[in-house]
């Protein structure tokens, strides 16, 4: 949690905000794969793409 934190000051002290967003979808990209990779789910996420 430390590593955000720091990455939050660091958007905030330079006026960095629009890489949140891209934060945001690289994060949630590789929560669906980890999750997506090993579970029953697999096949449905696999056909987004």
């Amino acid at each position: 949690m430390e590593i955000l934190k720091d990455l939050w000051f660091f958007m905030k002290d330079r006026k960095k905000f629009w890489l949140a967003p891209v934060i945001i979808v690289l994060l949630l990209l590789g929560i669906l794969i980890v999750f997506g990779g090993g579970s029953a789910i697999a096949p449905f996420i696999y056909t987004l793409f």
